[in-house]
């Protein structure tokens, strides 16, 4: 560690003091995915690494960035990581983009945003008022849109996937049937891995909008079968919206 902080961060902070910036800014990126499977008897690979080593991560001479696997967050020993990785400060969590609001009404600032990452791609350079006019060169209507942004939950990776489905199955403009049948294989993908138990969780989350636990993240926001958001009031829960049409959740 002393032979990094010599030898190659103090030279950078010092070269980039220099051109008169304050310093460097180092992000460790993709460390979310590490594998949570136990490291010995009693830590799992993430407690391990983040907890335990938590001190030793701290002593790079720099501003560090880490991603944490979400299931620290629901461990007994959040406090603990917040003091050894954080110096006490609160773990940072990046919600999914809101779709809708906790009573389940229409949260149009995120599908304002949704729409202009999925537009951003077909035109990349076009300036983001005049992309709107462009929709129906890749959707059949802006209601397919639409649709595509809210099936997805503000989850972005759900959102690629469904839509690379569905230019695999067609050239643009996309059909609504074409989308619908891309949000149908989705959700055929999930609904086979749900045991009776997991229903029982989801339609709770459903009615509470909330997970507790270690093992309920585990079941749950691991498998992306509901994604967490975060309002005024603090955090909460919703379901995979490609799941919540499934033929067990309806009433």
């Amino acid at each position: 560690m002393e032979s990094i902080n010599q030898e190659i961060l103090e030279r950078s902070n010092q070269e980039l003091r220099a051109r008169g910036k304050k310093g460097l800014v180092v992000i460790v990126d993709n460390l979310d995915r590490v594998d949570p499977r136990a490291k010995t008897t009693e830590r799992s690979q993430p407690e391990y690494l983040f907890i335990d080593r938590g001190d030793q991560l701290r002593k790079l001479n720099c501003h560090v960035v880490y991603t944490l696997p979400l299931s620290l967050m629901f461990s007994n020993e959040i406090e603990t990581l917040k003091n050894r990785l954080g110096g006490g400060v609160a773990v940072k969590v990046l919600p999914m983009v809101p779709v809708q609001f906790r009573d389940g009404s229409d949260c149009e600032e995120g599908i304002a945003l949704l729409r202009q990452m999925v537009l951003a791609r077909a035109f990349p350079g076009v300036n983001p008022q005049l992309r709107l006019s462009l929709i129906a060169e890749v959707f059949d209507s802006p209601k397919t849109l639409d649709r595509l942004c809210r099936i997805s939950g503000g989850h972005v990776r759900n959102l690629l996937g469904i839509l690379y489905s569905c230019l695999r199955a067609e050239d643009p403009p996309l059909s609504r049937n074409c989308v619908e049948n891309a949000i149908r294989d989705s959700r055929d993908s999930l609904v086979p891995a749900i045991i009776d138990d997991e229903w029982n969780l989801l339609r709770q989350v459903v009615q509470q909008k909330s997970v507790s636990g270690e093992a309920d993240y585990r079941t749950l926001l691991r498998s992306l079968f509901v994604f967490e958001y975060q309002d005024s009031q603090g955090r909460w829960f919703g379901i995979n919206p490609v799941l919540a049409e499934a033929h067990k959740l309806q009433p």
